[in-house]
């Protein structure tokens, strides 16, 4: 039985690191398009109309109940089928990360639909009009009071999900991708999956710093900004008195 290749081990995350950048751009963009689907629908779920409540109830319950790498290959599949079947649209040899892009950004879409509506429900009506009352417009109220007091809110969860969308997001790897999974299985490939231990072990070391700094730089950012939020609800409730 052979024994542990540190060399072998070095070699992997030397150059498998280079390729967290592929991870990142996928990250940050899913997050970001997820965010803005999450805040179509939390404003669908929040409406007095029976309708709209019921189409981002549907969403969120669709999305939610389907796990991400099916759903990684139905676009995959599924959108070239699409836009060449009803929009005549070839999308030819097109970037495999636009399909990771694109399917983490409907699968984050009801997680964070769910992230703003709470957020939102969690902010005392009382704080906008104690905002209005001393001369802020219903827009000022909005940007000053309620938007930083749901954002302080909802960041702890935001920080989970970029923490899940850098573990889940290796799954890229299962439509070849090469981010930093997609390309350490491509090394060992070529080593004939001999030394997969030191694969994997390269791997985690590369996810965990990551994952770590995202946590701790969550932690910070929420930290701050309750500082400044509860020196601007001091200053208003002077202004009140």
């Amino acid at each position: 039985m052979r024994g542990f290749r540190w060399d072998i081990f070095i070699d992997f995350f030397i150059k498998v690191l280079p390729y967290i950048y592929v991870t990142i751009i996928y990250v940050v963009s899913s997050v970001f398009f997820g965010f803005m689907i999450g805040l179509g629908i939390a404003m669908l779920r929040l409406s007095r109309r029976k309708i709209l409540r019921g189409i981002g109830s549907i969403y969120v319950t669709v999305l939610r109940s389907v796990p991400s790498v099916v759903l990684l290959f139905i676009v995959y599949y599924g959108l070239p089928l699409f836009l060449r079947t009803y929009f005549a649209v070839e999308l030819g040899d097109i970037n495999t990360i636009l399909y990771v892009i694109v399917t983490f950004s409907l699968l984050l879409g009801s997680p964070m639909s769910e992230i703003i509506r709470t957020s939102y429900l969690s902010v005392p009506a009382g704080q906008y009009e104690a905002a209005v009352m001393v001369g802020l417009t219903p827009v000022q109220a909005i940007k000053r009071i309620v938007f930083p007091q749901g954002f302080i809110i909802a960041l702890p969860n935001l920080g989970n999900i970029f923490i899940f969308m850098m573990k889940e997001g290796a799954l890229a790897y299962t439509i070849g991708l090469h981010d930093v999974l997609g390309r350490g299985m491509y090394l060992s490939g070529l080593k004939a999956n001999v030394y997969n231990l030191e694969l994997y072990l390269a791997l985690a070391l590369i996810y965990w710093p990551c994952t770590l700094v995202l946590d701790k730089v969550f932690k910070f950012w929420e930290k701050k900004l309750r500082d400044r939020n509860n020196k601007t609800n001091k200053q208003m409730r002077k202004a009140i008195c």
